[in-house]
């Protein structure tokens, strides 16, 4: 079986956790946070599959949730990390909950997973990430100019993030590129992006699910629905954060990921 390659981050020592990014992003969306949680665990931020540095599956590999799913687990044995903790933003959260699912996790903690939505809350989710990546094709020349504004900056980055005004045009335009790059984007829609559901059973490992209260690509009424399905689940909202959470509040998320994996130390 061919080796699955992926790009990655680590840093830090103690019990592996690994962190997953949303669709179109990449690894450095943990940035934010990578150094505080290295400072009591061995972080791995992955950029997944056709996305960031990371190449696509290799051929005959489906990039569907089950053909995902067993490729991070392979990811996982290659690292040399058995049953890491795992957090995971959208569809790195939704990837999360389906590994802590299948037990491969110790412990996981999803910032706005999809898979709670309506098909009409996905239908809008798709339109408005195609919408940005269409943005993000946009010549370079013409984003540095756009980019340069703050106040641009701000529009644009609000649809992402609750507080905007801490990015700065290198890290958006580098956000960008690898959204305007990333095969793996049309991949995951055409796999199963349009009609995917949380259906698996719920996780037996702790489990924390933190949604922004400014989240505008999966509204915070999903977070309703996924108490529903997840009661066992802690639940937490995050005043002003909005899809992207890391940037937003840092502290919060890190403090959020640490204390899961506290609990999971605690459960026999």
């Amino acid at each position: 079986m061919t080796k699955i390659e992926v790009s990655y981050e680590r840093r830090g020592g103690g019990e592996p956790l690994v962190l997953l990014h949303g669709i179109g992003h990449r690894w450095q969306a943990w940035e934010p946070v990578m150094d505080r949680l290295a400072e009591r665990h061995d972080v791995i931020a992955l950029d997944l599959f056709g996305f960031g540095a990371s190449p696509m599956l290799p051929e005959g590999r489906a990039y569907t949730v089950p053909g995902a799913v067993a490729a991070l687990a392979e990811v996982f044995d290659d690292l040399g990390v058995t049953r890491p903790h795992i957090a995971g933003n959208s569809l790195g959260g939704m990837l999360a909950l389906e590994l802590a699912a299948r037990d491969l996790v110790r412990s996981a903690t999803v910032l706005s997973p999809a898979g709670f939505w309506t098909a009409r809350d996905r239908a809008w989710a798709i339109r408005v990430l195609s919408g940005i990546r269409l943005t993000a094709r946009l010549k370079p020349s013409l984003q540095r100019i756009l980019f340069a504004s703050k106040l641009a900056r701000f529009a644009g980055g609000s649809l992402l993030f609750g507080r905007p005004s801490w990015l700065t045009a290198e890290v958006m335009l580098a956000d960008m590129a690898a959204m305007a790059a990333a095969p793996g984007f049309d991949a995951v829609i055409a796999a199963g992006g349009r009609d995917y559901f949380y259906l698996s059973p719920a996780p037996e490992v702790p489990v924390t699910v933190a949604w922004g209260t400014r989240d505008r690509i999966l509204w915070p009424r999903q977070a309703r629905r996924c108490a529903e399905i997840l009661p066992d689940a802690r639940h937490v909202s995050l005043p002003g954060c909005g899809h992207v959470p890391m940037g937003d509040d840092p502290d919060r998320v890190a403090d959020l990921i640490m204390a899961t994996c506290r609990e999971a130390a605690l459960t026999p």
